[in-house]
């Protein structure tokens, strides 16, 4: 996870219990999306997917239940309701067999956990930044999050979601030795699997016995498809996706996805789906657009497009950077939102996996 998702998560769990603050998230969005971008133009050119991750920051209130909004450190996944799993992607080279594909493909996770002794809590690829995550719980329901790149560095620099900022930076030695975090009861592990690719696995609870066995867990033999209940089938012109997040701690009382789709030189958008069973209907929001003959509505500072109709549920894209514009910034324009959201595939039934496209 980058420094600006976390500043985002941090606000959403000290907002967990009330209405979250966007502008006080813009805000800090700005100014690290302004910072992050030069720093990846002058690294490695990639600053396209982190102006600033702002379709994290709307569509979650006080009264969407059980949805890991709270971030999935303190969420576990109900034991009555099989958690869902992401499906086997059948003929994809695993990370065991090629560890210079992780993180080249935002739809394809390069390994998997074990089910039999662990539970998947969400999954994500970032292609922008070649990482591929998985969040699970083993043993006692405490939630480890792996993360894997082919390059170490990635790993060492990028800050741990739900940790002090500068938790594990610099500090990362991939050598299997565990890091203890000042000030908290976290832990971070760091090896590197086999020759070409690195591991960090970090758990804010339990001890190293613990988390040494998570290296054992994993799956290095298959490839799966980081897919969720929401799907793309259009896109913009010269538009790539290069991020997949879902978040299935909740579930089924909650389920949130995230894709992101970019253009060069720096325009940036993110689709967001929430989903939460005790959400309750938003009446604030009266259609003033038509969505391929379903209604719309987009937002009063103009950046945001939502399909709205969704029991329970929150379609959105963020496609504008709000505010003040940095220099040189390029937008999406709200055609670009309407041609994502007409072409989108929700599940017929969020809570049943089987169903998601």
């Amino acid at each position: 996870m980058t420094d600006l998702d976390e500043r985002i998560a941090s606000v959403l769990r000290e907002r967990a219990e009330g209405e979250t603050d966007t502008g006080r998230l813009l805000r800090r969005s700005r100014a690290l999306g302004r910072r992050r971008r030069v720093r990846r133009r002058v690294t490695a050119g990639t600053a396209l997917a982190l102006v600033g991750v702002l379709g994290f920051t709307g569509a979650i209130r006080a009264d969407v239940g059980g949805l890991a909004g709270r971030m999935p450190w303190t969420a576990a996944t109900p034991a009555t309701a099989p958690p869902p799993v992401p499906p086997l992607a059948d003929g994809v080279p695993a990370a065991r067999d090629r560890p210079d594909l992780v993180g080249t493909d935002p739809q394809v996770l390069h390994l998997g956990v074990d089910t039999t002794r662990a539970r998947y809590l969400g999954w994500s690829v970032h292609s922008s930044n070649r990482v591929e995550s998985i969040r699970f719980s083993v043993g006692d329901g405490h939630p480890v999050l792996l993360e894997v790149s082919p390059v170490a560095k990635t790993l060492d620099d990028t800050p741990i979601d739900g940790f002090p900022m500068q938790a594990a930076s610099g500090r990362l030695t991939f050598d299997g030795g565990v890091l203890r975090v000042a000030g908290t009861d976290g832990l971070v592990k760091s090896w590197q699997p086999f020759p070409g690719l690195y591991a960090r696995a970090a758990t804010l609870r339990g001890d190293v016995t613990a988390l040494d066995r998570v290296a054992g867990l994993v799956r290095w033999d298959e490839a799966r498809r980081c897919t969720g209940p929401v799907r793309l089938t259009t896109l913009p012109a010269n538009a790539v996706m290069t991020g997949c997040a879902v978040d299935v701690a909740a579930f089924p009382k909650g389920v949130t996805a995230q894709l992101t789709v970019i253009r060069e030189p720096s325009s940036t958008m993110w689709m967001r789906l929430v989903y939460g069973a005790e959400m309750g209907e938003d009446t604030g929001r009266r259609s003033n657009r038509d969505l391929g003959g379903r209604p719309g509505f987009l937002y009063p500072d103009g950046t945001r497009l939502e399909l709205l109709g969704l029991p329970k549920g929150r379609l959105t894209v963020d496609f504008a950077f709000p505010g003040d514009r940095p220099a040189g910034q390029v937008d999406f324009t709200e055609t670009d939102a309407a041609t994502v959201l007409v072409g989108t595939k929700v599940a017929r039934d969020l809570t049943r996996p089987q169903t998601w496209p």
